[in-house]
Order: C-alpha cells, then structure tokens, then sequence
C-alpha cells in the first residue's frame, strides 16, 4: 500500500487489540493513564508532542485478553462509532492456545478476522487499516508447546501478510525485528513471558510503527 494520508483537519488513530495494546489503560477521562503503558502510548505520546498544530486525537480500545471473535463483538461500539482515519490492529495471540486446544481452527480465526475488515470497509471506506503481525519471542517454554505455539503462529502471520493485501492495508511485520533484536539481549528483555513485551519491547513496537506510518501519514517526518 503506498497511499498517502494528508492530515488538513486532523486525524483520529485508533489501536485495537488485547492485552498487549491494552497496556493497563483506565476506562475513564484519567487522562494520565487512558493510552495505557505499552506501544500505543509510546507512539501517541511522541506524536502528540512531535506535532502539536496537527490536530490528532487517539484512541486506545485494547482489551486484555481479546481474541479476534472479542473484536468482531464490539466492533461497531469500539471501532466503527469512532471514526478513526486510522486504525492500527494487533491481535492473535489469545487465539493460539484456543486453536490448539481445538476450540475453533485457523480458518475460523481467519474469517472472523475477514467479517472485521469487511465491516470496516462497508462503514469506513477512507479508513486506513495498519495489520500489526502477531508474535511470540520465547527461550525457555518446554519444547512441545513452543512448537505447537511457533507452528500456529507462522500460519497467522502468513494469513496477517496476505489479508494486508487483499485488503489493501499497511502491513506491520514485527516477528523479524523481534527476532533480530536477540542480537542485542535475550529473549527476556523485549518480551518477558513469550508474548508480553517488557518496556523495551513496546519500543520497538513503537519505533516500527512510526517508521512504517511514515510512509503513509504526510505530517510525519523521519
């Protein structure tokens, strides 16, 4: 996708998702805390003050614990009643243990994920979506469950890649620069547990983020 936003009156940003752009957010006007402390407020946090005369307004409705099904139910409520100009998604990882168990299969977690960028585009044509690629950063799980974990996890991945393009959207890869920053410390100091990021994880998260939104947002300058 190579479509340029002009920002002439302002634009909304929101970040949908689970626990991991939930960030421990309040659910009240708290404004100290309502972009939670992950990746969503590191990058509100330096656009807002990057570009104070640009006029942007961001939302956080991540969900601790949200599996793409959790999305599509309050979908109308959380996404499409806002009106983001853009909206950024990360989520999967919730669904993982539940496809292994055999709760639903990856073709079922796809077509949910389908019916939510479907109804985005019914309602909310000019909306840019970013598809945030779900990931795992793990050195000390048992060795089954990490494979179970990493097989279903590159099929999601493959699946976040392609419906990026077939639905025209900004796609953010961050399994390899997860991946490549072991170069520079373990596992354990981006992502604690295999799937929450540590503080410097968010950041990364972050700097990602603003990189590739730069090619799309007109104001941002790198």
């Amino acid at each position: 996708m190579t479509q340029k936003i002009v920002n002439e009156k302002g634009l909304t940003i929101l970040f949908q998702g689970d626990s991991i752009t939930d960030g421990a957010r309040t659910r009240n006007e708290d404004w100290n805390h309502i972009m939670g402390h992950g990746y969503a407020y590191l990058i509100s946090s330096r656009l807002w003050f990057d570009y104070p005369k640009e006029n942007l307004m961001f939302y956080n409705r991540g969900i601790s614990g949200n599996k793409v099904k959790d999305l599509l139910g309050r979908w109308q409520k959380d996404t499409i009643d806002l009106k983001p100009d853009v909206l950024s998604i990360l989520i999967g990882v919730n669904d993982v243990s539940r496809i292994i168990a055999n709760e639903y299969t990856i073709e079922e977690w796809q077509e949910n994920y389908k019916n939510l960028l479907n109804k985005t585009n019914e309602q909310l044509p000019n909306t840019v979506v970013f598809l945030c690629e779900p990931f795992l950063l793990v050195d000390d799980w048992p060795k089954e469950k990490k494979k179970q974990w990493e097989e279903v996890m590159k099929v999601m991945q493959k699946m976040v890649g392609q419906l990026a393009i077939d639905y025209n959207c900004v796609h953010i890869g961050l399994q390899e620069p997860f991946n490549t920053s072991l170069q520079k410390a373990p596992a354990k100091y981006w992502v604690w547990d295999g799937v929450h990021p540590m503080p410097a994880g968010h950041e990364l998260i972050a700097r990602i983020w603003i990189n590739e939104a730069s090619k799309h947002l007109d104001f941002i300058k790198k």
